[in-house]
């Protein structure tokens, strides 16, 4: 069966953020989400660490961005809302 979602998973911390919500522990758990879901293949893993959630203005959420226009990826896949 063809995948139906070409995903990216996207982790994003400020400064001020706690261990909690470390890069790693956001992109581990968006590994072990997608490994229930059948339809999902990640292909592509972004994060920018140490960037506000204020404006768009990171490197890999432009990279990200850039797949999604390409039509690389369909899907992105964050921890929680406020580290998109």
């Amino acid at each position: 069966m063809q995948s139906i979602f070409y995903a990216c998973a996207y982790a994003r911390t400020s400064k001020d953020d706690s261990d909690s919500s470390s890069i790693e522990n956001q992109i581990e758990l968006i590994r072990n989400y997608v490994k229930s879901i059948p339809d999902i293949e990640l292909v592509s893993e972004k994060e920018d660490n140490g960037y506000t959630g204020i404006n768009f203005d990171r490197p890999d959420f432009r990279k990200m961005m850039e797949d999604i226009e390409e039509g690389r990826i369909n899907c992105v896949i964050v921890k929680e809302f406020t580290c998109f």
